[in-house]
């Protein structure tokens, strides 16, 4: 598995447990590694070259969370934010952070990770409906791009 595939991982699984603990990115960034550190029973450890663009992605999802879902919440028709699964929009967070604020990212890398990280951790319905969404997305970027375009 790439660094970036793990990163993400990461990121997602800390973009949860913020969901769900209500915990600012710093000290849930803390708490998932001290859980992973303190639990002799997980068998992988966390590399520390994965680290610096999970808690990157962390940040900037957190940071930009609401521009993020204003955009999600366009392009998802029939489907509020709230109504979608925690980890579905979690993984809709990562990648369009990706694509709106990561220039380095080509849009489509971040959308075949996150449709896979839809398969591996979402529902069975999870990678189409996640890259039905960022395909739309796309499609508008792109649009708004050509037009700026001189």
């Amino acid at each position: 598995m790439g660094r970036r595939r793990r990163s993400r991982e990461i990121a997602l699984q800390i973009l949860y447990q913020m969901e769900m603990t209500h915990l600012p990115p710093e000290e849930a960034i803390d708490l998932y590694y001290q859980i992973f550190k303190e639990d002799d029973d997980l068998e992988f450890d966390i590399p520390m070259s994965v680290r610096p663009f999970a808690e990157d992605l962390v940040k900037g999802v957190d940071l930009h969370q609401s521009e993020i879902d204003r955009v999600i919440a366009a392009a998802s028709e029939h489907w509020r934010i709230p109504r979608m699964s925690i980890v579905d929009r979690n993984i809709l967070r990562i990648a369009l952070f990706e694509m709106l604020f990561c220039p380095d990212i080509p849009p489509k890398v971040s959308i075949n990770e996150a449709v896979d990280l839809g398969k591996t951790f979402g529902n069975p319905d999870s990678g189409a409906f996640i890259n039905g969404i960022l395909d739309h997305i796309l499609a508008d970027i792109s649009s708004h791009d050509n037009q700026q375009k001189p």
